[in-house]
């Protein structure tokens, strides 16, 4: 069974976050491994969103949801899937920007990010389809709309 038990930490002081249970229910559907596993999700503010893309990606701002695959030391075997660290302004913000409901925005980072701690990616044009091609079809299941369909009417004009 492809149980995954979600550790949720919500270390920003604002409003905003959505249940805990929501990001149980979203990350729990987008795991789509075979084996049982762990995930850690952790909400954060801007100076420590700003400070992990920094010190990992090379960006000095912060992003709205960062990803670290667990990689186990050769030889061992711990059903870790890793971190996601979501930046709650960030999300705000391009929620707001993209004429989002907040609530499918966060849905849409947390299926985005499951996905990369299992090894999807969008680093060219045919990653990046069947990755969002994916995520639409799981954020389906929760009656949300293609969160690209914006910038797909946005390439088109």
């Amino acid at each position: 069974m492809n149980e995954l038990t979600v550790d949720f930490q919500n270390v920003f002081e604002g409003p905003g976050v959505p249940a805990e249970s929501l990001f149980q229910t979203w990350a729990q559907a987008a795991w789509l491994e075979q084996d049982s596993s762990e995930v850690t999700i952790r909400i954060v503010g801007i100076s420590e969103g700003q400070a992990l893309n920094h010190q990992y990606r090379g960006k000095d701002k912060p992003t709205n949801v960062l990803s670290f695959p667990f990689e186990a030391p050769a030889g061992i075997t711990v059903p870790l899937a890793g971190d996601l660290v979501i930046c709650a302004p960030v999300v705000d913000a391009e929620a707001r920007e993209q004429l989002k409901e907040p609530t499918t925005h966060w849905a849409h980072m947390v299926v985005h990010g499951m996905l990369h701690l299992q090894g999807y990616d969008h680093v060219d044009d045919d990653d990046a389809e069947a990755m969002e091609a994916l995520e639409i079809r799981l954020l389906a299941q929760f009656g949300f709309g293609n969160p690209y369909a914006a910038q797909e009417m946005e390439k088109d004009s």
